[in-house]
């Protein structure tokens, strides 16, 4: 979420962006945020001004005492004090609340970069690697082929689990665990920190790493606790950093993350029917940076290229697709999408997400930087998915099948798939 002072100090900039966003409706809620926010500072300063005459109160009492004069005037209005204050605490926190409901909704201010646009149909492509294959023999779509192979099992999973849920087993499981294997190998030669991450955080983490639409939408809780089961690792990393104030000097901090993540969300049609492309529960190797402002730019343009390197290196058709204002989240300040091609949709399939949220998302989460001077600021904070093991397959498994209906293993795939170079069917159980 946008810094307050920030709103109040650029207010026809945050509403010239609702305008970018196609949010103008949001136009009043930045009025009455601003009279809540006047509101509570003059609440601040009325309770400070009680407790400062609370202070003199006592320092008087001293010295009528001392002098002996009356000090009954006194005494009574040192009674009435707590109860005139506790009165503003009140208001004060209902106020704090209400300023805090309003600024959550307040989109962050986008890019010059982030094209103008009302919805995804007007995202726009900036770059493509690869040719889009052709093939002389009839396609299959990877659930069909996966299963012809006998590397997945996707029955016993809806039976013991439920739709969205999968086996790998043999050859698919040792691919899907050389994706993430490659990709932490790839992050962690251009020098990121590896951080393995909890599964499940509190509402306090989840709330401040992303917004209440996704929240709703996606995140599974876990019944009678203060617990919700990650959608991306992204959340639990960003949060062990709430109300932690960092050296400027290690900043950047670059780090990737290795989890399963668990989402609501589940396709219920067409080819998304029976296979990978869209689940409850999928394995994502995640970037996430934490840096000064005036880097996040340069940051995003790192990660995004990281992302784009992985699918190259393993040579899949790939494109940048830069999210509009419309299509864009309203944490975020620029974002695009990677996305690699599906033979047997015969399109591209987004298969990463990267963000730039420049402070929106430190605001909520309290995360500072402090300079050699002691003066403190927002960071900024960026994501971006390396490589997530369901989409991954989908495109692997597509492009490099074989007229015999065997699967070619990329060849940087190789050592983590144990010298294999081709997937067949197997006879295992």
């Amino acid at each position: 979420m946008l810094d307050i002072k920030y709103i109040r100090e650029n207010v026809t900039i945050v509403k010239e962006n609702l305008k970018k966003k196609f949010q103008e409706h949001k136009s009043s809620s930045v009025d009455n945020l601003l009279l809540l926010d006047e509101r509570l500072r003059e609440n601040i300063q009325k309770v400070n001004t009680l407790k400062q005459r609370r202070n003199q109160i006592t320092d008087e009492i001293s010295s009528r005492k001392a002098k002996k004069e009356g000090i009954d005037d006194l005494l009574l209005e040192a009674k009435e004090l707590p109860g005139k204050i506790d009165v503003l605490d009140k208001e004060q926190n209902e106020l704090r609340e209400k300023v805090l409901e309003i600024q959550k909704t307040i989109p962050n201010i986008v890019s010059k970069e982030t094209p103008i646009g009302k919805d995804q149909t007007e995202n726009v492509e900036i770059k493509r690697f690869g040719e889009i294959p052709k093939f002389d023999f009839p396609l299959k779509s990877h659930g069909e082929l996966a299963e012809s192979l006998n590397i997945i099992d996707l029955d016993a999973a809806r039976d013991n689990s439920g739709k969205g849920f999968y086996y790998l087993k043999g050859d698919g499981a040792l691919l899907s665990n050389a994706l993430m294997r490659y990709a932490q190998d790839f992050l962690a030669k251009k020098g990121y920190t590896f951080v393995l991450p909890p599964l499940m955080i509190n509402r306090k983490a989840t709330d401040g790493a992303v917004d209440m639409s996704f929240f709703n939408e996606m995140i599974y809780k876990i019944e009678d606790e203060d617990l919700y089961m990650i959608a991306t690792s992204e959340h639990p990393v960003i949060s062990m950093f709430v109300d932690r104030v960092i050296d400027e000097d290690k900043l950047p901090a670059k780090m990737f993350s290795y989890s399963t993540c668990f989402r609501k969300e589940i396709g219920s049609h067409g080819l998304d029917e029976r296979g990978l492309f869209r689940l409850h529960q999928f394995d994502k190797v995640e970037q996430v940076i934490i840096c000064k402002p005036e880097d996040s730019e340069k940051m995003y343009d790192e990660i995004l290229e990281n992302s784009f390197e992985i699918f190259k290196s393993l040579g899949l058709p790939t494109r940048i697709i830069e999210i509009c204002t419309g299509d864009l989240g309203d944490l975020k300040f620029r974002s695009a999408d990677v996305e690699a091609w599906s033979p047997r949709r015969n399109e591209f399939i987004e298969v990463g997400s990267c963000s730039n949220l420049t402070g929106a998302q430190a605001t909520r989460l309290n995360i500072k930087a402090k300079n050699k001077k002691s003066e403190r600021y927002f960071v900024h904070t960026l994501n971006n998915t390396a490589i997530a093991n369901s989409r991954a397959l989908v495109a692997i498994l597509e492009n490099y099948q074989t007229k015999e209906g065997t699967v070619r293993i990329p060849e940087v795939l190789v050592p983590y798939m144990y010298g294999k170079t081709e997937i067949k069917k197997n006879n295992i159980f």
